[in-house]
This record gives C-alpha cells, sequence and structure tokens, in this order.
C-alpha cells in the first residue's frame, strides 16, 4: 500500500499578504521577529492599473522525493513515515549546506549555531490533531494541508470546472443556457 504524503496547498488568488502565516510560524518554532522566518511572503506587482498584485507564501514543501534528503551526508535529514513531512535532526547535522544547495524552494535555513533549521510541517501538531500553526492562522484559507493525491484532485477538479465556466461564458449566448 502506497505511503499518503502530507503536503501544503496554496490558492494565490485567495492570499491577502497579511503575513500570518509567517508570525505563526516563527510564534510555533520560538523564531525572534528578526530571526530567520522558516515561511516566507513575496509580493509581486505586475501589469497597468489596475496593478495585479500576487502574495506567494513559500516554506518547505515536503517534497515526495526530496532532493535534501538524498543529499545530507550524515542522514540528518528524514522522513517521517506516517505524513510523509521532511524533518532533520539537529544534533547530527554537520552545517555542509548540501541541503541548501539541493533545494529547488530555499527550504534550509542556518540558525546562528550553523545548522541547518527548516519547516517541519509542524509535526508535533499534527500528531496531536491539530493543523500547522501557518494553515491554522491562514485568515482567507488561502494556505491549506492535505494529502498530496487529494490536493491533487481538488486542484484538478476545480481547474475543470473554471475551463467548463469559461467555455461556456465564450461559447454560449444566454438563451442558449
Amino acid at each position: 500500500m502506497k505511503k499518503r504524503q502530507l503536503m501544503f496547498s496554496f490558492n494565490i488568488q485567495d492570499c491577502s499578504g497579511c503575513m500570518a502565516c509567517v508570525v505563526a510560524c516563527q510564534d510555533q518554532n520560538d523564531i525572534k521577529a528578526d530571526g530567520t522566518a522558516l515561511r516566507q511572503v513575496s509580493r509581486q506587482e505586475k501589469g497597468v492599473y489596475p496593478t495585479l498584485i500576487a502574495n506567494l507564501s513559500l516554506s518547505c514543501m515536503h517534497c515526495g522525493d526530496a532532493p535534501c534528503l538524498l543529499v545530507c551526508p550524515t542522514g540528518a535529514i528524514f522522513k517521517h513515515a506516517e505524513s510523509g513531512a521532511i524533518d532533520i535532526n539537529r544534533d547530527i547535522c554537520i552545517g555542509c549546506h548540501s541541503c541548501e544547495l539541493a533545494c529547488y524552494f530555499g527550504a534550509p535555513k542556518f540558525a546562528d549555531d550553523g545548522k541547518m533549521i527548516k519547516c517541519d510541517l509542524c509535526i508535533v501538531r499534527i500528531e496531536n490533531g491539530l493543523k500547522p500553526a501557518c494553515v491554522h492562522t491562514c485568515t482567507t484559507g488561502a494556505l491549506q494541508l492535505g494529502y498530496a493525491d487529494d490536493l491533487v484532485e481538488k486542484k484538478v477538479d476545480g481547474a475543470s470546472r473554471k475551463f467548463l465556466n469559461s467555455f461556456l461564458d465564450q461559447h454560449l449566448t444566454v438563451q442558449d443556457r
């Protein structure tokens, strides 16, 4: 039986850029306000009036085949069997930065002690039936957590509905409906 992989889902159209997810993550992980954030929100402005503003909330993607895990020379990076969350045993991390070079998303960060820190999917919260702090705090619901196969199915269904509605809007008159 295939193991299920938990992952974040993000809807860029719903994100207001409020940064609540960043603050919740810092609070959950006891990171000072001026410290290294494990979740980042970037803001992009594009187009002409009215300017299109897009906010992107990003942290570790907890990849199914995580390249950071594959390149770690000490085995400090590991995958939780039940959730698929990618985590680190900081006691055996040597701070070599191999994970940082391998990660497509810039998720590995390095603390003052030179060892890697990253989003752990709030695994302790999940094990206690709670959502990750960032997801729980997201005011618009743009950030969600779910199993990869369920999230993909939901996204495909949403994209199919969007396409169908667009097609109907372009090709049918009001009397045809």
